[in-house]
């Protein structure tokens, strides 16, 4: 008789969990965009001239296309250029508030959607997303417009790919800016040795599992990623969810997590050393969740040209929390 009642309550929880399951995928998909609102919206994008000037237009590279915010394209070739890369979840829209003053300073911006991201450069297959080729997208849009060297500025996954751009290419950066992600040396190092960082980073597993981050981030129109996002602005927050809201999206920009294992440094084109001697900025929030300050402290190891390392109080989100701070030490920066 117990073994019954036991029996069944199992069944009960098992159906009840099963219930709650098909309750949270339901409401997930719910908060799709199956009418693919924001790629149908890019497609009609212009594509890029120097002569456009400002605005948003697409890069075409081969069969993918990037959705790509610039500014001051004048026609004066001998302008600098600057190019912005940024992380996950968002999109070129975060550096809306940088694009600006750098402009006014005297310099070309380009600040592209990256693989992904862009509705018309989203791969299915998993080895799409190395960061080999995530680096390699940089430099093909860097020629696409004209720019054979550019100051490089990137956050978070955009500061993986700009540390493996400066790594691999050392030659085409004037300057390199990351924000948020230390040298990938460093990095790595905490990882194997610093407990506390082990700890920073072990939300990266959830991330790699199937269909779960997707799921638990669209759930509830999207509650998570909101809050995930907390600070952004309207105007940036729309863009985000418009993007992520269509299907797949969230899938390919968390591929960036689950081919980690294909995005060892030995897998990069043209690497002779971990030293870096671009001149670089690096900007970090003392309350970041993801970064610890022993991978920080260890970026001194391979900087072996002109570094400057600037401590802010502040979280992950640097433009969030920081942001005159923050442009005005690029500028310093980049002007230098």
């Amino acid at each position: 008789m117990i073994l019954r009642v036991v029996k069944y309550l199992f069944l009960g929880v098992f159906l009840l969990l099963t219930l709650l399951l098909l309750i949270f995928v339901a409401s997930s998909k719910m908060s799709m965009d199956s009418d693919f609102s924001h790629t149908n919206a890019t497609k009609d994008l212009p594509i890029f001239s120097p002569s456009i000037g400002n605005g948003i237009v697409n890069i075409s590279i081969g069969d993918m296309t990037f959705r790509t915010r610039i500014a001051g394209f004048d026609g004066d070739s001998s302008k600098k250029v600057v190019i912005l890369l940024h992380g996950f979840p968002v999109t070129s829209a975060m550096w809306i508030d940088v694009i600006g003053p750098l402009e006014e300073a005297g310099y070309r911006v380009v600040a592209f959607d990256q693989r992904g991201y862009s509705p018309q450069a989203r791969p299915e297959t998993l080895d799409s997303y190395t960061i080999s080729k995530l680096s390699k997208d940089l430099f093909a849009v860097a020629d696409t417009i004209g720019a054979e060297e550019f100051h490089l500025i990137g956050h978070d996954w955009g500061a993986v790919v700009g540390w493996s751009a400066v790594l691999s290419n050392p030659s085409r950066i004037n300057s390199w800016t990351a924000l948020s992600l230390p040298h990938p040396g460093a990095f790595s190092a905490a990882l194997l040795n610093d407990p506390d960082q082990q700890d920073r980073s072990s939300y990266v597993a959830f991330f790699q599992t199937p269909w779960l981050p997707e799921t638990v981030f669209s759930f509830n129109n999207f509650s998570a990623l909101k809050a995930l996002l907390r600070g952004m602005s309207d105007e940036k927050m729309k863009e985000y969810i418009d993007v992520f809201s269509e299907p797949g999206a969230l899938t390919s920009a968390l591929n960036w997590y689950r081919a980690l294992g294909d995005n060892s440094l030995s897998n990069l084109d043209n690497i002779e050393s971990l030293e870096v001697n671009t001149s670089t900025l690096f900007l970090w929030g003392n309350q970041d969740p993801s970064v610890g300050r022993v991978a920080v402290d260890g970026m001194a190891e391979f900087m072996k040209g002109p570094y400057t390392n600037v401590e802010l109080e502040a979280g992950h989100w640097l433009l969030v929390d920081k942001p005159e701070r923050v442009i005005s030490e690029i500028l310093i920066h980049i002007d230098q």
